[in-house]
């Protein structure tokens, strides 16, 4: 599921820095407010939780402080995180996507600084890619402690309906629109969006701004520069955007279709659609769901480039990894910081790495062949490693407050009610701080 990071304000992660390290159901509630002495722990719910439910058990059977685990369904995380965190029912810790997703409850000092557990533990921060940790220090404070694993997006792809369409994974825009036509022909809808989550429609936009302006141009519209929005690069983005729509390559129905509820997964599993742009959590999602078209048929490529572009094919945008924050009112502070040990142990190391995940621990590279697809696994850390730049999504690179009328903007551009000049006026007005 949707699973994204933000470092400060820089959105842009250099690959030189990478391959030095690389080489509700039931809402939780704040302890005493729940009245039961247990430390809650408040995730997004999806196919990663049997991890998380695991390494709950093993901290359980030693620790007498125990850990309950709540989860939100994925497609309302987001929206009751905001208002639990402030409430009675607030959790000790929760999920998050880092700096940009927690700043706001920095800011109003709900969260407990984290570098006092760095102090008793350094490992706590030592075991960590520095480019990833540092994705949740905001002002200089550490207040988050990865989880999970990194996320670049990928291009997923049904191999039995690319070799019967006579369609290869592609390398340019060219080629991806001749698979759209080819796949078209042959019946299948060329490339399944969950359109009515409306973020996995801001990956399209993410990947061709970069292949076609670099990354540079939205670090500067993150920065307050409203000019890049107009500029021509930007331009050329939306107008292929808008070619690739009108070529048919969604199909019709994409904005009644969801990631989160498996209807675009299933899509491309079931042979009703051709490619996924997706982050590598699809791999989980699928080997979960279907788990025979993971194991023979999901294949899985770079984003094209773009011919005359800016952006350098080996970019990558996503999400460098989650975090694990902390409520500053939790009551068992020491049982957190050990429950926070568990995220670098070779235990959540292999874990992970079983489900498709590829966790942001120095210890990573050395247990890659215990993975559920050691190629899958190799392949995206060797990405993550030579990446130029690892350009963090757009959503959660700005603040919160900008979300909804970024996906509106978004969505209606995608589907035609809004052309480009309104598209361009509403990214120009979102905050950037």
């Amino acid at each position: 599921m949707k699973q994204r990071a933000r470092f400060s304000r820089t959105a842009v992660v250099g690959g030189a820095a990478l391959a030095l390290v690389l080489s509700l159901t039931g809402c939780g509630g704040d302890s005493d407010a729940a009245g039961d002495g247990a430390i809650h722990v408040l995730v997004y719910g999806d196919a990663a939780n049997k991890v998380e439910k695991e390494l709950v058990a093993a901290f359980n059977e030693t620790s007498e402080v125990k850990v309950v685990l709540d989860t939100i369904p994925g497609a309302d995380y987001q929206a009751k995180l905001q208002t639990i965190i402030r409430s009675e029912q607030a959790p000790d810790v929760f999920f998050n996507w880092g700096g940009g997703s927690i700043k706001p409850f920095v800011d109003a000092g709900l969260l407990l600084p984290l570098d006092p557990f760095i102090a008793d533990d350094p490992g706590l921060k030592a075991n960590f890619l520095p480019s990833v940790f540092n994705s949740a220090v905001v002002d200089g404070v550490s207040y988050g402690i990865p989880m999970r694993g990194t996320q670049p997006v990928l291009l997923f792809n049904n191999g039995k309906v690319l070799k019967k369409a006579g369609v290869e994974p592609p390398e340019t825009w060219d080629d991806l629109l001749a698979g759209v036509k080819a796949l078209k022909a042959d019946g299948v809808t060329p490339i399944a969006l969950g359109g009515g989550d409306r973020w996995p429609t801001l990956m399209w936009f993410e990947y061709l701004y970069d292949r076609i302006a670099g990354p540079e141009l939205f670090q500067k519209a993150l920065d307050g520069d409203k000019g890049a929005w107009a500029s021509p690069d930007s331009r050329k983005a939306l107008s292929m955007i808008r070619e690739l729509v009108d070529a048919g390559a969604f199909g019709t129905n994409y904005d009644s279709v969801k990631f989160t509820d498996q209807g675009s997964p299933t899509l491309l599993a079931t042979g009703r659609a051709g490619f996924e742009l997706m982050g590598s959590w699809e791999y989980s999602t699928q080997q979960d769901a279907h788990p025979e078209f993971a194991k023979n048929d999901l294949g899985y490529s770079a984003f094209p480039s773009v011919e005359g572009g800016k952006g350098d094919r080996a970019n990558l945008v996503g999400n460098t990894n989650n975090f694990y924050s902390v409520v500053k009112k939790t009551k068992h502070p020491q049982a957190v910081a050990e429950f926070l040990k568990l995220m670098y142990s070779d235990r959540f190391v292999k874990a992970q790495l079983s489900i498709g995940n590829l966790p942001t621990t120095t210890n990573t590279e050395g247990l890659l062949d215990t993975a559920a697809s050691p190629e899958f696994a190799k392949f995206q850390y060797d990405m993550v490693k030579e990446a130029p730049a690892f350009q963090l999504s757009w959503d959660q690179a700005y603040p919160q407050s900008a979300a909804t009328a970024m996906y509106q903007a978004l969505q209606q551009f995608f589907n035609g009610s809004m052309g480009e000049d309104a598209f361009i006026e509403a990214m120009q007005a979102l905050p950037t701080s």
